[in-house]
């Protein structure tokens, strides 16, 4: 009996650890800040559902795999929490654009986005350089190729 007792408590042990070491392998692929916030503290789910994404607070944060996401609102913050899934950015927060092109995690301007199929794509819009513009020309076979590239990225 004592023996089956530290059986299972091992097992559950290294499952454990098994977890928490695959959310520290994937949160090393994610576009974070150094206090482990997404996307500069943008409000994912304003993308869904205002006209413009808007800044969130820290008063109205929350962790979902070890990334911080912050919210204007704690109803917004409740709707993520119901369904985090529906409201996370594609490829990390990286640009779309760069992983579709050449696998490449490239900041993004967190107001430089699009809605494809109910999922929100993330692009680089800085000096000149629209990502956006480039995926909209080619976007099916872009984001077919970045999909295969995010799926390589998380098993570094």
């Amino acid at each position: 009996m004592k023996t089956s007792i530290f059986i299972i408590t091992l097992l559950i042990s290294f499952t454990t650890i098994g977890q928490s070491l695959s959310k520290t392998k994937a949160i090393k692929h994610y576009n974070i800040d150094s206090d482990n916030v997404a996307i500069d503290g943008y409000d994912l789910v304003t993308y869904f559902e205002n006209s413009e994404p808007k800044k969130g607070k820290k008063q109205f944060q929350e962790n979902y795999n070890g990334i911080s996401y912050q919210f204007s609102s704690n109803e917004n913050r409740m709707k993520f929490k119901t369904n985090p899934t529906k409201y996370l950015p594609q490829y990390g927060a990286w640009c779309a654009y760069a992983m579709g092109d050449n696998g490449d995690k490239v900041s993004v301007n967190p107001e430089t986005y699009k809605i494809v199929d109910g999922k929100l794509y993330l692009f680089y819009n800085k000096l000149f350089v629209n990502t956006l513009k480039s995926w909209n020309k080619d976007e099916d076979r872009i984001k077919a190729k970045a999909d295969a590239n995010w799926t390589t990225v998380l098993t570094k």
